[in-house]
């Protein structure tokens, strides 16, 4: 499960989206609009109606395919992790314990993570005990925020 400010920052990643709907939306009624009213407009009558079609229907699709550009253009390469090993040395983390912590990140339970590792169950409460002492959490979820601060996990 992610947390909550995973949760709220994907809120606030998809307002600008939601306003760009928005405001295309808008584009789309306006030409909507403006085709109606120029069926009934004198140069109507001058000009073939597909003409107007054709100038609209290339409008909008300029108009996609620059969105369709802006749009791809957001995703930004997410840099590679490294991890902090001052902290892991200050910290004293032995690797077993780096590794029951990334288990932990993944949300396993005792029992996978003593599979995964091929250890026993009792091993990985007691690397967990140790854990939650260094990192001076009382929880899973506290103790997978304090690593991720002090960017020992991703």
């Amino acid at each position: 499960m992610k947390p909550f400010s995973q949760l709220s920052s994907r809120a606030a990643d998809s307002a600008p989206l939601l306003r760009i709907v928005l405001v295309w939306a808008l584009v789309l009624a306006a030409g909507a609009f403006a085709l109606e009213w120029l069926q009934y407009q004198y140069f109507i009558r001058l000009f073939s109606p597909q003409l107007y079609v054709g100038i609209v229907g290339t409008v909008f699709a300029a108009g996609g395919v620059w969105l369709g550009w802006r749009l791809s253009a957001r995703a930004q390469p997410v840099p590679e992790f490294v991890r902090n090993e001052a902290a892991l040395k200050s910290l004293g983390l032995t690797g077993q314990e780096a590794r029951v912590l990334e288990q932990l990140a993944a949300g396993k339970s005792n029992k996978e993570i003593a599979l995964a590792l091929g250890l026993s169950p009792n091993t990985i409460k007691t690397h967990t005990a140790n854990l939650y002492a260094k990192l001076d959490v009382g929880r899973r979820s506290q103790a997978v925020n304090r690593a991720r601060e002090l960017q020992i996990l991703p």
